[in-house]
């Protein structure tokens, strides 16, 4: 019996230098963009009118839950955003993020069906959301961060 060897290449190839310097700023963007919701929603969350919805889709101790929220989307979206101690600020969106959807968003329990399908799309925003910020738990900040640059510094490459 004869055996076949076969040489497989990876799935990628190295990128020019060119794009390689390109592509080092897609992280950043990506953060830029990922980050931007909830630090805009934040705000929101000290508000009456979101403490009452709060309230009233059973949250308890609104006043302070609700507002509570706001500070850990406010603070892991900086996080993200800026890069710094960006895996914490992924597992405070994480935090954030789980009881938000499955409060807020229970399209299942939802009797009028417009009301349902809107939180369902919801509910699968957050979940969405909430696998990207597994992935930058996993990876963190990537170049042009403030983690980046700490760790070089760590290593003595830069003073």
């Amino acid at each position: 019996m004869a055996t076949i060897s076969v040489q497989t290449q990876p799935d990628t190839q190295p990128l020019p230098v060119q794009a390689e310097s390109i592509t080092r700023y897609l992280v950043p963007i990506g953060r830029i963009l990922f980050s931007a919701i909830f630090i805009m929603a934040s705000f929101g969350h000290f508000s009456r009118p979101m403490i009452e919805h709060g309230a009233a889709h059973g949250v308890p101790f609104a006043n302070i839950l609700v507002p509570l929220s706001g500070l850990i989307a406010l603070a892991g979206g900086l996080s993200v955003l800026l890069g710094c101690w960006t895996r914490l600020g992924a597992s405070l969106l994480i935090v954030f993020l789980i009881p938000v959807t499955l409060t807020m968003h229970n399209f299942w329990a939802m009797a009028d069906p417009a009301q349902a399908q809107t939180n369902q799309i919801m509910f699968i925003k957050n979940f969405s959301m909430i696998g990207g910020a597994l992935i930058i738990a996993y990876f963190g900040a990537g170049p042009c961060s403030i983690d980046r640059w700490w760790e070089r510094r760590r290593m003595g490459r830069i003073s």
